[in-house]
């Protein structure tokens, strides 16, 4: 990120006065940081194909909504979130979408965001200046998080503001903030590969290196640790089928996955009707009343989920920081 050339531009740090440094300079940092993913050549590409997938899931989601609608229970009232969930086949919904390429706009915007300076002399630059160091890579994460939250939920709003005009049919008030709840947990989602990318381009010098290893982690995390453990499940049900704690024990190493988490949750929050992620006894299905869940229990269901992103977020972040802050900046 060249911060040395908004100072050329005019845009400067405050200076220091009586040992101590403005806040105001965290913000221009935060400004030349969202300025830079903006003119970014590889940011656009990817925000213009995020907005071409969004718009052939509309597409896909328009073209199936009549037979959803059709076959729609008379007790479920969540037809405009179907435009989130469903296909006609021939593309994924939005949700997946998301899911997909949410991690590489995350990995774009972090990989570089510290070994580019370095390589280019000018991390040492802006480390001299009256400002604490923590503000650096404090301004990159801020940042970060600003362009994918204007995004999202620009994206989100285009959505509902398409189906409206297409279908004719306005959110109910639940169904927006379900909505809502599904764009700031892709956020949450999306952070934590930005953390992740970020503490790649701190550990490794070439930035090359350090994007190989994002997307590698996310192949890993999105193909083949599932494939993985299908395989530990295979061979589990092949010793005792009937254990419910195999069952359990699967279930839970698949939600290492961050992408699996998020999955998880969003099938809660866009599909009311879904009450439970596990399996349930015979004791749990006998008396219980079908119907969809109100919000506030989607939300209380999903805790876990969001709860583990976070903590996968922070923890990554905080390595960062550690690193960062012991970093040598001088060439």
């Amino acid at each position: 990120m060249k911060i040395i050339e908004s100072y050329k531009n005019g845009i400067e740090l405050p200076q220091k006065r009586a040992g101590k440094s403005y806040p105001h300079s965290f913000w221009v940092l935060v400004q030349k940081e969202v300025s830079d993913h903006i003119l970014s050549w590889r940011v656009n590409i990817l925000v213009v194909l995020l907005a071409l997938t969004c718009f052939g899931s509309l597409y896909t989601a328009l073209s199936g909504i009549r037979d959803a609608a059709e076959s729609i229970d008379a007790n479920d009232t969540f037809l405009f979130l179907k435009l989130f969930t469903i296909s006609d086949g021939s593309l994924p919904p939005f949700f997946v979408f998301v899911s997909f390429i949410g991690p590489l706009l995350g990995i774009a915007l972090g990989f570089d965001a510290v070994n580019s300076e370095y390589s280019k002399g000018t991390l040492s630059r802006v480390v001299s200046q009256p400002i604490p160091r923590d503000y650096i890579i404090n301004a990159k994460f801020v940042a970060a998080i600003l362009v994918i939250s204007a995004l999202l939920f620009s994206l989100g709003f285009l959505v509902i503001a398409l189906g409206v005009l297409m279908i004719g049919i306005p959110p109910t008030p639940d169904e927006f903030l379900r909505i809502i709840s599904f764009l700031v947990l892709s956020i949450c989602y999306i952070a934590f590969w930005v953390n992740l990318s970020i503490l790649f381009s701190i550990r490794f010098k070439q930035a090359a290196t350090s994007a190989l290893s994002s997307i590698a982690v996310w192949l890993f995390f999105s193909i083949f640790y599932s494939m993985i453990v299908n395989l530990i499940s295979k061979v589990s049900q092949s010793q005792d089928a009937l254990d419910p704690s195999t069952t359990e024990l699967v279930q839970n190493l698949m939600r290492i996955s961050p992408s699996q988490l998020f999955s998880e949750a969003t099938t809660i929050l866009l599909t009311p009707s879904i009450r439970t992620l596990g399996p349930m006894t015979m004791e749990q299905v006998v008396g219980a009343i079908p119907g969809a869940l109100p919000l506030s229990q989607s939300l209380l269901l999903i805790t876990p989920q969001l709860i583990a992103l976070i903590a996968a977020t922070l923890i990554c972040f905080g390595i960062s920081y550690a690193l960062f802050m012991r970093k040598e900046i001088r060439n």
